[in-house]
């Protein structure tokens, strides 16, 4: 199960109230915003689906170490030669972790790729050795 690998955390109760009661629209608002991930599983391969449109792919930095698998990007758009009349967007960046059961997962055969706004991180499984029953003599 995806679960057992990879590990988020989720809003607590309370910011859930607080987003649900609050008088704000919040249109005015500050929110950190992460990009959208889909955690999928087959019999080879957890695969980790981020979608963050605008960006290129060395944008993006993936480390994994000490079982924790981070995806983050910091961009900046400049406009110095503009002057702007409305800014919605300056900078951008962003820190996502994910816990990774190493047991589970061959580290030096993860591969990442960018395409039509998705980072796709393949995580393959390590295979399974099964250990053959042995008897044991007792001397």
């Amino acid at each position: 199960m995806a679960t057992d690998i990879i590990k988020t955390e989720n809003k607590g109760l309370s910011s859930l109230l607080d987003e649900l009661f609050s008088t704000s629209t919040g249109w005015n608002k500050p929110e950190i915003k992460f990009p959208p991930v889909n955690i999928t599983e087959d019999n080879d391969n957890f695969e980790v689906d981020l979608y963050a449109p605008g960006l290129e792919k060395n944008d993006f930095k993936v480390n994994l170490e000490n079982g924790l698998l981070t995806i983050s990007y910091d961009k900046k758009i400049e406009n110095k030669d503009k002057k702007s009349h409305r800014v919605e967007y300056m900078q951008s960046s962003f820190s996502r972790s994910f816990t990774i059961d190493d047991a589970n997962i061959d580290a030096a055969k993860i591969d990442a790729s960018y395409k039509d706004g998705v980072l796709k991180l393949t995580l393959p499984k390590k295979e399974k050795t099964e250990i053959a029953p042995k008897q044991i003599e007792v001397k």
